[in-house]
């Protein structure tokens, strides 16, 4: 596949993964994230196992314009965009009164604001050649509200929401729009959002592998499916059971797995 990738996110977990796999299939990469020497690395890794070119670009997307800035910079590179894959994003554990506003204002910008902006520049120039593809990196948070992790699971929801009816909206223009919904990763993810200590971490000790979630959503992404979870079993749980659930039980199984111990 010669298509060209933009991958945000890419210095580390799951991102990282989505490039590898990309490249691995022939395409070029345009990788993105704060951290320039990860970057660095990871294209010169990919440049030599798979002789493809890896473009990065350093910036920090949930910054005020950075989304903008980040589309200028891919605009000067004249490479049109055959895929986005949208995967920068963080969490953060805590009582929504008690944690930093700034944080859960910054944690809206990147997860939603950002990918709203940038989605909207990927996909007008997909329309217009009538071809693309788009991957949203939700998470199976989209489908309850998050107690202790009030702000980040309702960024989630708004995610999923954004990526069907953005999907419904492009299909006969050519360019689909995926969301994948994963359950646990094993990334730095736990880490930065200030979940190690709950049982939510603890269950996750077996959580999926990146390079797993990465493939699950990249195929998905290709066969042009709406959403897409990884796990058998939580896919089971979210779509028919916990629907049909009280609502108290739920908040308080989720306050309950997300509480430090």
């Amino acid at each position: 596949m010669p298509d060209t990738a933009l991958i945000t996110g890419a210095s580390s977990g799951i991102g990282r993964e989505f490039a590898r796999l990309h490249a691995a299939r022939g395409g070029d990469v345009i990788i993105t994230a704060r951290r320039e020497a990860e970057l660095q690395a990871l294209k010169e890794e990919i440049e030599a196992a798979h002789g493809v070119t890896v473009h990065i670009i350093a910036l920090d997307l949930g910054a005020e314009g950075g989304a903008n800035a980040l589309w200028d910079r891919v605009t000067e590179l004249g490479i049109p965009v055959d895929i986005l894959i949208n995967n920068a994003g963080f969490g953060g554990q805590g009582a929504f009164i008690e944690r930093d506003l700034a944080q859960d204002l910054a944690m809206i910008d990147l997860n939603v604001k950002a990918l709203v902006t940038l989605t909207h520049h990927a996909a007008r120039a997909m329309a217009d050649r009538g071809r693309g593809k788009i991957l949203q990196v939700s998470s199976t948070a989209a489908y309850i509200p998050g107690p202790l992790q009030a702000t980040y699971y309702a960024t989630k929801a708004f995610v999923s929401s954004f990526s069907m009816a953005l999907d419904q909206e492009m299909r006969a223009k050519g360019v689909t729009c995926t969301a994948l919904e994963p359950g646990y990763v094993q990334t730095g993810f736990a880490d930065a959002a200030d979940l190690e200590g709950t049982d939510l971490v603890g269950a996750g000790e077996k959580g999926a592998q990146p390079a797993d979630v990465a493939r699950i959503g990249y195929e998905a992404m290709l066969a042009g499916k709406l959403r897409v979870i990884n796990d058998p079993m939580l896919r089971l749980q979210l779509r028919w059971l916990i629907p049909f659930a009280p609502h108290r039980m739920v908040l308080k199984m989720i306050e309950k797995m997300q509480t430090k111990r």
